[in-house]
């Protein structure tokens, strides 16, 4: 009978080097946390990397790991899903490593809905080269590259997710360690590409960029929490709520007239909400939880399904009568 696995299963011995503060240390230990709960052995599951702080990740999880080249995670993963289905791969990047030079790869393994799972933190700045403004932060944002401000649109992670029809997209914060957990775990138990955006505090080159969702005092009435089939209610007392003025939605407090029947229904499997829910800007409150989720064939599925139907159709195959076939040349001095 298998040995139950706990947390220290997925602890390494490497020191944990992040700044003192920084929201990283709580992503850890929610993951080293819930990743029992999976019940896949450590030497059966892969986190990959590419640059910056998050990238990191690797070393201080007690599992296989690759750290690799600036934003090019997402396509050492899919090579590896390909090759090892078995394997259950996670994918961890920042805004600036997936957003900046590694867009192109992240939207690609979104479309394809590779079966990973990817956590993407976003402090909208680089921290690891020192505090330069990243593609998530805002207009005039003023850092070391950008001392009079930037003059960038930033991106909206959740939107660009699902922009490329990825199959299940999703939001948390880092210190709210049990939503954090819970959309871990459905992350994992959805097959295919599982995007999660993680708001994680930067304390040192960005502190505070989300204290509006993330500080008791006020998050309540800042932060509005998806929870498929019921209503869009948030504040501190649950009177908010979210309704549509025609074809745009409104913040209305419940009462006088106003019930929960005349609020928006959260449905995870509907696109254009999911949309509307992830341009959200103040004064509404910010959705965090799943957005959509649905299911689709998953590329790695795909490819394998070929590669059977090739062997079965045309036998394995012998690779040095491959390159011995045809015309060949001997080259001689």
């Amino acid at each position: 009978m298998a040995t139950a696995l706990n947390r220290k299963d997925f602890v390494s011995d490497q020191e944990v080097r992040w700044c003192p503060g920084c929201g990283d240390y709580a992503i850890l230990a929610a993951v080293q946390k819930t990743m029992p709960e999976f019940g896949i052995a450590p030497e059966n599951t892969v986190f990959i990397s590419g640059i910056g702080c998050s990238s990191r990740f690797p070393y201080y999880m007690n599992t296989y790991g690759f750290h690799t080249i600036h934003g090019r995670a997402p396509a050492f993963a899919t090579g590896l899903k390909i090759s090892r289905p078995d394997l259950d791969v996670w994918v961890v990047t920042g805004d600036g490593d997936g957003l900046s030079i590694g867009g192109n790869h992240l939207i690609h393994v979104l479309r394809r809905n590779v079966d990973l799972k990817i956590l993407l933190f976003n402090n909208k700045i680089y921290g690891l080269t020192k505090g330069q403004y990243s593609p998530t932060s805002e207009v005039g944002k003023v850092t070391k590259s950008t001392p009079m401000g930037s003059v960038d649109f930033p991106f909206n992670p959740i939107t660009v997710a699902l922009g490329t029809h990825a199959t299940f997209v999703a939001r948390t914060i880092d210190v709210e360690q049990k939503h954090l957990g819970e959309m871990l775990k459905r992350a994992h138990a959805h097959r295919g590409a599982s995007f999660v955006e993680i708001l994680q505090n930067c304390n040192i080159f960005n502190d505070g960029a989300f204290n509006d969702v993330s500080d008791k005092a006020i998050k309540a009435d800042h932060q509005l929490i998806l929870e498929h089939g019921k209503p869009l209610i948030f504040g501190k007392n649950r009177d908010m709520g979210i309704r549509m003025n025609g074809m745009r939605p409104e913040s209305v407090q419940l009462g006088a007239g106003v019930t929960e029947a005349d609020l928006v229904v959260h449905d995870e499997t509907n696109l254009s909400l999911a949309f509307m829910l992830g341009n959200f800007e103040p004064p509404l409150p910010t959705p965090v939880g799943v957005f959509y989720a649905v299911s689709r064939p998953t590329y790695d599925g795909a490819v394998n399904k070929q590669l059977e139907d090739a062997k079965a159709k045309q036998g394995a195959g012998d690779l040095k009568t491959l390159l011995g076939k045809g015309d060949t040349w001997t080259v001689t001095n």
